[in-house]
């Protein structure tokens, strides 16, 4: 979906749009509609046989929205009144009847301030958020459908459908969003899903694996119930902090810093939310980041990377805790930290930073995991090594590369050639596709101006200069795959 505002955009904006049209469905058909400024997007779902019988299943709010994608759905929408809420549901019956419809759909509509409600489209399939309907009604839609398949009669009637309790579903997705959401795929090293009351998490990640850069960037969706708004979304916003996705960035912190942001709790949002309090979201997100304590990372780590095994007295298992030379190198954000430390007892260490302190005792640790004791605090960290050897560590939402600069691997030995980054050379932000070059060599370009566009994960990614420039030369062509360390454009500065 693209917003044509000026009479100039809109050849490009037609272009754009019938090739990404093209790229998901395979017709480049697109339609023209009105403009609404800050709706809502509420959508009812319909349940269809071929007995003539449809009845709705209420509303979903899906207002929260990136690049016109869901990340929020929730039901019932805290936005409709009563009379709102059971005219939305009648028409949308009304539409499915007029179709003959039989299966299970969605009838979507935008909704304006005043509550004024507009026929958007009809999705004639079980959609992602469907599991929030199901929370909030008993109804098992997927269920209903297999069996209206089978050309049974719908057992539901309209007044057997009731409305209890609350259920908010969150997308999580391979996107940096830092960098405008833009795709992240690549190696997943780690992955591990909470088992929480009330919550349920649909996704077919269960171990490591890689996202590919060709398919929608969701890794799996979270939906939490409660019996009021409130207690769903902090059940939802603490199954979130204790997921752990290791190797690739995630919208994890975005979704739970938006959960907490008081525009969400007051139901202040539209499907331009994103558009609007991004910016102070992503500052909340680096002030959390911010707060963490450095220390008790970097000595969690030190204490999962000796490898201690709580159910082995091996000597050999336990030889590192009696060398001569007992001090570890850590590396953590930038910074080297000098360890020195010595065993108390069977599962108790001192550790000594600078002029720092640690008492430490571990309590239970595998392969991806730690819990201990600092100084008395309850700690827990997840823990995991990449094939090219770069550790990853977390305790709540966040990620943070980790590793011991005393530790030799094969890189150490075999260095290779490094690599020229400047504004000069243009890599693409995400694996993808070229579907468009806007520049030809000797072109001048401005800062900002767009060079190239990338396709990844079905999603269009423009690629702009970044300094005022001449095009030295082109390395690709429409229709080449690219990967991020290729030079894709060469530029040279301006002289003035």
């Amino acid at each position: 979906m693209k917003i044509v505002r000026e009479k100039s955009e809109l050849k490009d904006v037609i272009k754009t749009t019938s090739r990404e049209a093209k790229s998901y469905f395979g017709d480049d058909s697109i339609f023209v509609e009105q403009f609404i400024e800050d709706p809502r997007h509420i959508e009812i779902q319909v349940l269809g046989d071929k007995h003539g019988n449809v009845i709705h299943v209420y509303e979903r709010e899906c207002s929260i929205q990136r690049r016109y994608q869901k990340i929020i759905e929730e039901s019932p929408s805290p936005t409709l009144n009563q009379e709102t809420r059971e005219k939305m549901g009648e028409e949308a019956v009304k539409i499915a009847k007029s179709i003959g419809y039989d299966s299970a759909g969605t009838i979507e509509f935008l909704v304006d301030k005043n509550l004024n409600y507009y026929f958007l489209e009809m999705n004639t399939r079980i959609q992602v958020e469907h599991p929030v309907t199901e929370m909030v009604t008993g109804i098992d839609l997927v269920q209903e459908q297999i069996k209206i398949a089978a050309g049974k009669k719908l057992e539901i009637r309209q007044k057997d459908v009731k409305q209890n309790g609350h259920a908010i579903e969150a997308r999580i997705y391979a996107e940096d969003a830092e960098n405008d959401f833009a795709p992240a795929p690549g190696d997943i090293t780690y992955y591990f899903q909470p088992e929480n009351e009330n919550v349920r998490i649909d996704s077919s990640i269960n171990k490591a694996v890689t996202i590919q850069s060709n398919f929608d960037p969701m890794i799996s969706k979270v939906i939490a119930f409660g019996e009021n708004r409130d207690a769903a979304r902090i059940s939802l916003i603490e199954s979130l902090e204790n997921h752990v996705i290791h190797g690739i960035k995630t919208n994890i912190p975005f979704l739970t810093a938006m959960l907490n942001s008081k525009q969400f709790v007051s139901n202040q949002v539209s499907t331009k939310f994103c558009d609007l309090h991004a910016d102070l979201i992503l500052k909340e997100i680096d002030k959390k980041r911010k707060s963490i304590h450095h220390e008790e990372y970097v000595i969690g780590f030190a204490l999962h990377s000796l490898g201690f095994k709580t159910n082995n007295r091996s000597i050999w298992e336990n030889i590192g805790f009696w060398r001569i030379n007992q001090e570890l190198k850590i590396n953590f954000l930038g910074n080297e930290y000098l360890l020195k430390f010595k065993r108390n007892k069977e599962k108790q260490f001192v550790f000594y930073m600078n002029d720092l302190v640690f008492n430490t005792e571990v309590l239970n640790q595998n392969k991806n995991y730690i819990e201990c004791l600092i100084n008395n605090n309850h700690e827990k960290f997840s823990v995991s090594l990449s094939p090219n050897h770069d550790y990853f560590i977390n305790e709540v939402e966040f990620n943070f590369n980790i590793s011991r600069s005393d530790e030799l691997i094969e890189e150490d030995f075999f260095t290779s050639a490094e690599s020229v980054e400047s504004a000069n050379i243009i890599h693409s932000p995400m694996p993808g596709k070229v579907v468009e070059i806007k520049v030809k060599e000797g072109d001048d370009v401005s800062k900002g101006d767009t060079l190239l566009i990338v396709e990844a994960m079905k999603m269009e990614n423009s690629i702009k200069s970044g300094i005022d420039s001449k095009v030295e030369k082109i390395n690709i062509n429409v229709g080449d795959a690219v990967s991020t360390s290729d030079v894709l454009i060469e530029l040279s500065e301006i002289e003035d």
